[in-house]
């Protein structure tokens, strides 16, 4: 037959049982101390009291006098009863040095030989045992009787054993009583406290709550989002391996407080709201991060919980997804425009017009094959190249001119492995998307075409970018913050690509500088160490 496992106590429970356990151990080892220290000094004070009642009557004239008669007994039975009744002790017994009672409690014990030790006292000292007489065990003294520097007598004053342990069991019951009312109040706020680790525990035991920990650090280890949690003082509670590297925070940062990190101002207060945040982009010098917030609230603010989303790649390849996207229009533009075009010349064939078919056809190709033998010529880098013809093509679709400018040159070899591609990208797709963008609405406005002008030059140890447009320009009170994540003159949801630009440009150690082009429009220009590529 199997019987049912049951479930462990819980941390506050087994807490509960150890502390009762240890409560009880503490309060019987001190009642036990008590008891012990309690008899010892009962059976001290009884020494001292027999002791200073003995060396009175020793000293008493009338005692010596007593002595010196025929009858002692007649004189110190009486006076030794008084003494004893007045003072409470068992016993006095006096006695001639060789050990003959002349008093004693029971009459009838007179002249017999007395019980005890009495070799210390001929010899002139006064000491202090414990011995078993007529009267059962007895705590006793014994000190002699001088007269005129002789040992005359004897006496023994004593208290007996049962009388001592009488007065400590009268004492045993309330320190029985102590013990237990100390018992008791430890017992309940035991209780008390661990009710309340009951609650911080969720009734959890000790295995648990381990097994607990190891998935809670596997986790924090193992998820790829970053993790950060401040407490109410806006400080690092907790933050993961992910968090750390999206934030670029060294190990050692539990504890700083957010403002203190040099983080990005808009991510620095984005972390610092006590409002919710939902799937905010923000920029730090690397990355592009996705924050999310959420207070942690319980009567008080007691902290706030922070997701952080690496959305740097995501970024990366949208981008590229847009651009594709504008090739894919800007092909489809192209075929559409040259089957029109193949249309005419047909058309021109066929109403005997061969020389000019002949003409607009050639035409037409020098043109395109012109812009191309400009780029292949100048740029030897593909990725550039394939990326000027495309934009060439997308900003010719909207009625723009770009045009790559006549000192533009990078040599075959020139740009090394450590500059990524997709930086160069990201840096001269977005710094003329810009351009095409602002030169479209200034030629909507002012009916001009457009023009574009891009420098791409390798020369000095850095690669130079630069590109210029012929629109209204940057208003230079907003220089300052048209690489700032959201700024944009196109409204919401825009103003990511300069900061792209900036962030890549940094993490290849470069710069980026923003002018008033020779057209009147606004001039970006990038360079880029071609040294390393290791940022700064």
């Amino acid at each position: 037959m199997r019987f049912p496992r049951t479930r462990p106590r819980s941390l506050a429970g087994q807490l509960f049982a150890w502390q009762v356990v240890l409560v009880a151990a503490v309060v019987a080892g001190c009642a036990f101390f008590a008891y012990v220290s309690g008899r010892g000094q009962a059976e001290e004070t009884a020494a001292r009291q027999v002791r200073a009642v003995a060396l009175s009557v020793a000293g008493s004239p009338s005692v010596r006098e007593a002595i010196r008669t025929d009858d002692p007994s007649a004189a110190l039975q009486p006076y030794a009863e008084r003494v004893r009744k007045d003072t409470g002790i068992a016993f006095i017994t006096i006695m001639s040095p060789d050990r003959v009672r002349w008093t004693h409690p029971d009459a009838e014990r007179i002249g017999e030989t007395f019980l005890g030790h009495t070799a210390r006292a001929l010899r002139g000292e006064t000491f202090t045992e414990t011995y078993t007489g007529t009267l059962g065990p007895s705590i006793r003294v014994v000190t002699p009787v001088r007269d005129g520097g002789r040992i005359t007598g004897l006496v023994s004053a004593g208290i007996t054993v049962d009388r001592v342990s009488s007065q400590v069991r009268a004492q045993l019951g309330a320190l029985a009583l102590a013990a237990g009312a100390a018992l008791v109040l430890g017992g309940l706020g035991t209780y008390v406290i661990n009710a309340r680790l009951r609650r911080h525990t969720h009734g959890m035991n000790a295995a648990e709550l381990s097994r607990l920990h190891d998935y809670h650090e596997a986790t924090l280890h193992a998820v790829r989002e970053g993790l950060l949690m401040l407490d109410g003082q806006r400080r690092i509670a907790l933050i993961n391996d992910a968090g750390r590297d999206l934030l670029g925070l060294a190990p050692g940062t539990v504890g700083r407080r957010v403002a203190d990190l040099d983080l990005p101002a808009p991510l620095t207060g984005a972390l610092l709201a006590s409002e919710e945040r939902v799937d905010e982009v923000h920029l730090t010098a690397d990355r592009v991060i996705v924050v999310n917030t959420r207070p942690v609230v319980g009567g008080e603010r007691r902290g706030t919980v922070v997701t952080l989303r690496d959305h740097t790649e995501l970024q990366a390849l949208s981008g590229e997804l847009d651009s594709e996207r504008g090739f894919t229009r800007a092909l489809r533009s192209q075929a559409h425009e040259a089957a029109n075009r193949l249309h005419t010349v047909v058309s021109l064939i066929e109403l005997g017009r061969a020389d000019e078919a002949v003409g607009f056809a050639t035409a037409e190709l020098e043109l395109a094959q012109a812009l191309t033998d400009r780029v292949v010529g100048a740029v030897a880098e593909p990725v550039l190249a394939a990326l000027l013809l495309g934009k060439a093509a997308q900003a010719n679709e909207r009625g723009v001119e770009l045009v790559l400018a006549e000192d533009s040159l990078i040599d075959d070899g020139a740009l090394p492995a450590s500059l990524p591609a997709r930086d160069l990208v990201t840096i001269l797709g977005n710094l003329i998307d810009n351009a095409v963008d602002a030169v479209t609405q200034e030629a909507a406005g002012s009916g001009q075409r457009g023009r574009v002008v891009v420098t791409a030059l390798a020369e000095g140890g850095e690669l130079l970018l630069r590109v210029a447009d012929n629109g209204a320009g940057v208003d230079p009170a907003d220089a300052a913050e048209v690489f700032r994540a959201g700024w944009s003159t196109h409204g919401a949801g825009r103003g990511l690509g300069l900061a792209l630009v900036r962030q890549a440009a940094h993490r290849s150690g470069g710069t980026v500088g923003l002018e008033q082009g020779p057209d009147g429009g606004a001039e970006f220009t990038v360079r880029l160490p071609l040294a390393a590529g290791v940022r700064a």
